[in-house]
């Protein structure tokens, strides 16, 4: 599939799960600031993609656990440390860290949900082997 197949099917999902047209769904387009996603939407969004590309997507995958930009060891005074940007980096390889890395308040963590980065996670799954 390639990633024009992607970003069109990606599309549909995010139009069919936050009810916004399609044109409103571009690449840099964020989940919640641009298409006015809520912490509920993603769940519904994850069981879409899931659905719409026969995959499985392994809970905190694709949305790490909020925990994450909680624990002391990768946020103090209200930004990622550089432990917790490496963690974030391990976690979502699919992701732009390195401009959120610029000021990692933590914020602007939803900056990082871009249409892009689901565009990329999900053609890294596809590449999955299938016994994966």
């Amino acid at each position: 599939m390639s990633q024009d197949e992607i970003f069109q099917k990606v599309t549909t999902t995010l139009v069919d799960a936050l009810g916004v047209e399609e044109d409103e769904v571009t690449a840099e387009a964020t989940l919640t600031g641009d298409l006015g996603a809520e912490s509920i939407d993603f769940l519904d969004i994850v069981f879409r993609l899931e659905k719409n590309f026969g995959i499985k997507i392994p809970r905190g995958d694709l949305f790490p656990d909020e925990k994450l930009f909680s624990d002391p060891k990768f946020v103090a005074n209200g930004k990622m440390t550089a432990e917790g940007l490496d963690e974030l980096r391990m976690r979502m390889p699919y992701a732009d860290i390195n401009s959120f890395a610029n000021d990692p308040n933590v914020q602007q963590i939803s900056k990082l949900f871009t249409v892009e980065m689901i565009v990329r996670y999900i053609e890294s799954k596809l590449a999955e082997p299938a016994d994966a």
